[in-house]
């Protein structure tokens, strides 16, 4: 009788135990670049070493990349970081919102798409070092609603999560359209709740949506502490009290989600560790913060890795 495959994180470097992954930045960016961002490109690997030296120093020990295909993820560049900083690096495949791409690349890019997810996740990232494999999947829903690109975007991620067993991480525009999401990939699709990560939910402070979302066993990422005169900080530590009082600690997860060179002047990801753990503590006991950047990740980001799935080709990086 065949025997279920343990599940593992992926990291750039290779398949690591969950018990290994240790404190980490679940949604976030070294690297980034899009048309609608002019001047903000974030594509400098030096700065990216130092913003991962720092997590390192302030206890980090994990950091997961959303920049999905197409975006300048220097897919590259992330070996090499990982291993001059010590810091376990899980990239990305999938796409964003149409905006962020050319319409003619974008026309290309749909042909094969959930094959493209799927030789990324098993085979190996365009642009990268033979083997380095991608550990998730992100894509974004549209503001209050789902697009036709969205809906294409997001048949394709289910395919290939059904194909490998990939989580999938969901930009959500403001933080709306969540039940949406859900009702797509996990009701039509058929992905697991529990595969799924709602990205940007303290963007749009629904507090019972909030709670409901988590019942369903959807992990929530809660992300943005490092941006200046941003919503999500002062709406975090609601969020946090609404669904750890309902019972559903074990679905929440903390990301700095740093996307501009500007932004990155501010404390960035270790703002995680220096300042929202120690608050974290003081409001909700110390177990909160292990559990939040630690157990949780953990989870959300092990799978049982599947290698069988549709061919796929590169669609450029």
């Amino acid at each position: 009788m065949k025997t279920a495959a343990a599940a593992a994180v992926r990291t750039v470097l290779g398949d690591l135990d969950p018990a290994e992954l240790g404190v980490c930045d679940a949604h976030d960016h070294l690297f980034l670049r899009s048309p609608v961002l002019p001047g903000e490109e974030l594509d400098d690997p030096a700065a990216a070493e130092r913003v991962l030296r720092a997590f390192a120093a302030a206890g980090g020990r994990a950091f997961v990349q959303w920049t999905p295909a197409g975006m300048g993820r220097r897919a590259g560049a992330l070996p090499g970081l990982s291993r001059a900083s010590g810091v376990h690096l899980v990239a990305a495949t999938g796409l964003h919102q149409a905006v962020h791409y050319d319409p003619a690349d974008l026309e290309r890019r749909y042909a094969g798409l959930a094959g493209f997810f799927t030789a990324e996740l098993t085979t190996g990232l365009h642009g990268a070092p033979e083997g380095v494999r991608a550990g998730l999947i992100k894509v974004a829903g549209d503001f209050h609603g789902l697009g036709a690109h969205t809906r294409r975007v997001m048949a394709a991620a289910a395919e290939a999560h059904h194909a490998t067993g990939a989580p999938i991480a969901v930009h959500h525009e403001l933080g709306t359209a969540a039940t949406d999401v859900l009702d797509l990939l996990c009701d039509h699709h058929g992905v697991p709740p529990g595969r799924v990560i709602l990205g940007h939910l303290n963007r749009h402070p629904d507090l019972r949506l909030h709670r409901r979302l988590a019942a369903t066993g959807a992990f929530l990422a809660l992300d943005g502490p490092s941006r200046a005169h941003h919503a999500t900080d002062h709406h975090l530590f609601d969020t946090v009290a609404a669904v750890v009082e309902a019972g559903h600690a074990d679905r929440l997860l903390l990301g700095g989600d740093t996307t501009t060179r500007t932004a990155r002047h501010a404390p960035g990801p270790t703002h995680l560790l220096t300042a929202l753990a120690p608050r974290l503590a003081r409001e909700f006991g110390p177990g909160l913060p292990h559990r939040l950047l630690t157990a949780n990740p953990a989870r959300a980001f092990a799978a049982p890795w599947r290698a069988a799935g549709p061919g796929g080709t590169a669609a450029g990086s």
